[in-house]
């Protein structure tokens, strides 16, 4: 494989990406920083097909990156290949409202062909390479120029490995027939809607306190609006202010904004600059939360008590049976969530459709039906439908006991 060096100009980043447009697929790395920023900065990006790998460094001077883009996705012929590639394409979607198209991830491919929940990079070339590879350069500084033949080195090491482990999963996805599995999982992935951020629903991810239309108002005011000021400033939200505040000022509102130098979590200079002013303003203006957008209420346990837990307790068991059974990781099967509404009664639920329904979420069914049993053959757990279990013979009662 012909390793170019690191590319720099827009000229040599066309002329590569012209040839990558002819391959089958590309394998595609990122390497960004967001510590200090609310959007991730973009360092550098790795490429390589079964031919030839290249890093591209785009905060080299006067790089254009539309023809790297304009493959990532405007290419339906080119399949990018990543490897728990959710930053790698947020960063793509950040830069053109887009994501990368058609797409494969070998971490969740992974999933189907194995047991393996989230497996790392590092194992994942330990695995179908026998190669361990050299971390020494996995916690630096991207941002700083200029980078040295090492960082490179290992940063394109994660494409050129990359490529060829793809081909593997492949034909072990096309052996089992389990490819399909995996085209709805692969389509949620490319859904430009799970990386735009959405200010109006940033209040979801932070801790309720409560149902109180009052307070949830406030919160969700409150958390469009630090989104805002995160943007605009290009800093962590949570410089702006911690969840903890965000749900304790939303709780207990200040009077007057003097009495911001009082919230734990909040600089004393808020009580009187432009910042507090303008989350006063932000209070001040905050809606009650509309019932159709109150959260659902919270459940105690399980939905059915007792015995509804028991019941979600037996799918977990069944769960874990059948991902042995098939070498598969559970979590691509269902969630727990979707188990114990399962055992509650619902039943419009994806595992109860599609391929799920066939691999696992029949046999949950009758479980819960009861037409399902549990047994213990040569000393492992399998599991048996009640009409296939024996009936034994009935023994016959001596004449002696029958005459009692």
């Amino acid at each position: 494989m012909k390793i170019h060096d690191l590319i720099t100009t827009t000229e040599a980043l066309s002329d590569l990406c012209t040839r990558l447009a002819k391959s089958e697929f590309v394998a595609v790395d990122t390497e960004f920083m967001r510590e200090n920023t609310y959007w991730p900065e973009l360092c550098l990006v790795q490429i390589a097909n079964t031919e030839e790998a290249a890093a591209i460094d785009p905060m080299a001077d006067g790089i254009d990156l539309t023809p790297l883009l304009d493959l990532m996705c405007n290419n339906e012929d080119v399949l990018k290949v990543f490897h728990a590639g959710g930053q790698d394409v947020e960063i793509i979607v950040n830069m053109t409202g887009k994501t990368p198209h058609p797409i494969f991830d070998t971490q969740i491919a992974m999933m189907a062909i194995s047991q393996s929940e989230q497996i790392g990079y590092a194992n994942l070339v330990e695995t179908w390479m026998g190669l361990t590879i050299d971390k020494g350069a996995r916690f630096t500084d991207w941002s700083r120029r200029p980078l040295t033949d090492r960082q490179i080195e290992y940063a394109i090491g994660d494409v050129t490995h990359l490529s060829k482990i793809f081909p593997k999963i492949l034909k072990k996805l096309i052996k089992t027939g389990r490819g399909v599995w995996l085209d709805a999982e692969m389509e949620k992935l490319a859904d430009p809607s799970n990386y735009l951020i959405d200010p109006g629903s940033a209040w979801k991810r932070i801790r309720q306190p409560g149902r109180n239309p009052q307070v949830l108002g406030r919160m969700k005011a409150l958390a469009a609006w630090r989104e805002g000021e995160a943007q605009h400033k290009n800093i962590p939200r949570g410089r702006i202010m911690r969840d903890e505040t965000l749900a304790d000022i939303a709780s207990h509102p200040p009077k007057a904004q003097a009495d911001l130098a009082k919230v734990r979590g909040l600089s004393s200079a808020w009580k009187d600059n432009d910042i507090g002013k303008r989350l006063m303003k932000v209070l001040a203006e905050a809606e009650p939360l509309p019932k159709d957008e109150m959260p659902e209420k919270a459940g105690r346990g399980a939905p059915l008590g007792k015995e509804g837990a028991l019941v979600a307790d037996l799918l977990k068991l069944l769960l874990k049976i059948r991902a042995r059974e098939i070498d598969v990781a559970a979590r691509l099967l269902t969630r727990a969530e979707e188990m114990e509404a399962l055992a509650a009664g619902m039943r419009d639920l994806p595992v109860l459709k599609g391929w799920r329904f066939e691999v696992f979420g029949k046999d949950a069914l009758d479980l819960v039906e009861g037409k399902l049993a549990f047994a213990v053959e040569r000393g492992k757990l399998k599991m048996t439908h009640i009409d296939d279990v024996p009936v034994p013979e009935a023994v016959p009662v001596p004449d002696a006991l029958a005459a009692e």
